[in-house]
């Protein structure tokens, strides 16, 4: 069967994949998924960048840069001993370019630093590239990024609220502390730093997770619109169907959102050696993975849940299993109502379908109102 043929069936509810009825398979494996990101920041811990703690980076560009070369380097920046409450970092950046991370240093601090390097991997003092960060800097910048964090979750509850419901809010917001958590730890388990570029990273998925589930949230809201009229299929299938339609049109936007980033990370960071790319990359690509998985499995789940325990929602769900629990007491097979039904029944305009045990004539087309015209007169 071709993805296109797949698509189309999951939308018009021929093929149906059940997805919220499995919550607790989904919440499972998300839990786990917050295990190992909780114990990557608990054991590891984040590296934050120097431009959130402070400190002096020295970087040189020399030919034929080796592992070994580090190794050394590391010795000469330990032999200074000015830096004596944390040890000096040493990256290899690229193919030909030596990367040193410090704390706080003074001026004087800083020359002797900058020689060494320069000694170490044989160029001129003025050929080895100094910035030096205050704390307070970077203190600002945490208040900075914290700020934007909140300013964004304030207005993400306020849109969906408006647009959709509260439940729904309240969902995706569950989805958006699950993308960022996991996202977090497992930037903690690779040890990358933490750099202004990974908070551009945190917001920009944060913005892409909420609108994977907005268009999820979008087909949910048309299918269950309303739902209490009818006892035929509960919230829960009807949802499910919303999952169902959006399905490959989330994998499909993820996979190309993925590429370019992939791109960006493996070759970009990995063989080109564009070290400042890596951090804004992994970000993206861990968050954009996760975002779409949360959207889908997590997000619409939560929903269905939070509204199964409305009074209204309860009683449709008892309604449902009374009639089909009556057509099994019939000799009738009853399973679940059919998704097609629920397509059907949610779109706007649609013509008379089946409810109960009764068929409702379909509007003959104008086609077939001549035919009939011309054999009549015949």
């Amino acid at each position: 069967m071709s993805r296109q043929s797949l698509a189309n069936r999951l939308y018009s509810g021929e093929t149906s994949l059940r997805i919220v009825g499995q919550a607790k398979r989904w919440y499972a494996v998300s839990a786990v998924l917050l295990v190992l990101a909780l114990g990557g920041l608990v054991v590891r811990g984040l590296n934050l960048g120097i431009e959130f703690t402070g400190g002096a980076e020295f970087s040189a560009t020399v030919e034929g840069a080796s592992a070994a070369t580090v190794s050394d380097v590391h010795s000469a920046m330990i032999a200074t001993g000015v830096d004596d409450a944390a040890e000096p970092r040493v990256t290899l950046v690229g193919d030909d370019a030596i990367r040193v991370q410090t704390g706080s240093l003074t001026p004087e601090e800083t020359t002797t630093v900058r020689d060494a390097l320069a000694d170490e991997v044989g160029v001129s003092s003025d050929e080895v590239a100094a910035q030096v960060i205050g704390p307070s800097w970077g203190a600002q910048i945490t208040r900075q990024a914290t700020l934007a964090l909140g300013l964004f979750l304030v207005a993400a509850v306020l849109f969906l609220a408006v647009t959709f419901e509260w439940k729904m809010a309240v969902a995706a917001l569950v989805a958006l502390a699950h993308d960022v958590f996991i996202t977090v730890g497992i930037y903690a388990l690779v040890g990358f730093d933490v750099t202004p570029a990974t908070m551009i990273g945190f917001l920009t998925i944060l913005g892409y997770s909420l609108y994977d589930t907005v268009v999820i949230f979008d087909k949910v809201r048309e299918n269950t619109k309303g739902i209490t009229a009818q006892n035929q299929y509960t919230y829960t299938e009807a949802a499910n169907l919303g999952v169902n339609q959006a399905l490959v049109r989330s994998i499909n936007t993820s996979v190309i959102a993925l590429l370019p980033i992939g791109s960006i990370l493996f070759v970009g960071a990995g063989l080109l050696g564009a070290g400042t790319l890596k951090d804004l990359a992994l970000a993206l690509f861990i968050g954009v993975a996760v975002g779409t998985y949360s959207s889908i499995f997590v997000a619409t789940p939560l929903l269905a849940d939070l509204k199964n325990r409305e009074p209204t929602i309860a009683a449709l769900a008892r309604r449902v299993e009374a009639r089909r629990a009556a057509k099994v007491s019939r000799g009738a097979t009853p399973g679940e109502a059919p998704a097609t039904a629920i397509a059907v029944a949610a779109r706007p305009g649609a013509g008379a379908v089946e409810t109960g045990e009764r068929r409702q004539p379909q509007r003959r087309t104008r086609a077939e109102r001549r035919g009939s015209g011309s054999r009549s007169a015949r």
